[in-house]
């Protein structure tokens, strides 16, 4: 009798494992989700329905919708049957907060990072606004950077508003995405801003600066709205800094 290839009778890549029953459950219940049957707001299946359709336990039905719940496609109540979620940009990104804001506080390189990541984002941003923005939206900015003035001296609620101006600026793309990764990257990177440097004066730096970026948008020009929004995040990058524990 020929032997077989060594490559088929040794354990290698391709070796197939046999999965757990709720992750087969978990994958059938994505489906059902994904089907015209559970649109979001509609409730799923009880939990005998799901026992007696795919022939498990009630254990194995309840960790699959556990991990339903962990990625935020169903809510979970105690004696109800669970409730199919809308998946939304923020819905979506909430879901990496904890993990996002570990990362960055284990690393500074992370740290940095992000704040590549951020300047690397916001000048597109800033071009799409300077391209975009309507007359409504360019005097939103104005109020938001109104707002961020009557703030002077409270640096929680200075530097709140100074997120929304960014986040408002990525929402002038139209595409939800954008001003959600923004919102998300913002709050994650928040922790490592060292508000008592805002004490320092600094505040005068921001609004300046937020008014140059608001004065490109209004005249469409992408290119001086996208270099006052970089030299504004440069001088504002050393305020982030890793966390001592």
């Amino acid at each position: 009798m020929d032997k077989l290839p060594s490559a088929i009778t040794s354990a290698g890549p391709d070796r197939i494992h046999r999965r757990k029953l709720s992750d087969e459950v978990f994958d059938r219940l994505k489906e059902l989700i994904a089907s015209d049957a559970h649109p979001p707001g509609s409730l799923m299946p009880s939990e005998r329905d799901l026992m007696a359709r795919f022939g498990v336990g009630r254990p194995v039905v309840r960790e699959a919708m556990q991990q339903l719940e962990v990625l935020g496609m169903v809510a979970i109540n105690h004696g109800e049957r669970a409730r199919v979620l809308e998946v939304t940009p923020q819905s979506l990104f909430q879901r990496m907060q904890d993990p996002a804001r570990l990362m960055l506080a284990r690393s500074a390189q992370s740290l940095e990072n992000m704040k590549c990541a951020r300047i690397f984002f916001e000048r597109g941003m800033v071009r799409e606004a300077a391209l975009k923005a309507t007359a409504d939206e360019v005097e939103h900015l104005r109020a938001i950077l109104e707002e961020q003035h009557s703030h002077f001296g409270n640096p929680p609620a200075f530097i709140d508003t100074d997120m929304r101006f960014h986040t408002a600026i990525a929402a002038i793309s139209g595409n939800p995405l954008f001003a959600a990764w923004s919102e998300a990257m913002l709050g994650w990177l928040k922790i490592h801003h060292q508000e008592l440097l805002i004490w320092t004066g600094k505040e005068h730096f921001a609004l300046q600066e937020h008014a140059e970026v608001i004065s490109h948008i209004a005249a469409h020009d992408p290119d001086m709205a996208e270099q006052a929004m970089v030299k504004h995040l440069e001088r504002t990058r050393p305020l982030y800094v890793p966390r001592s524990n």
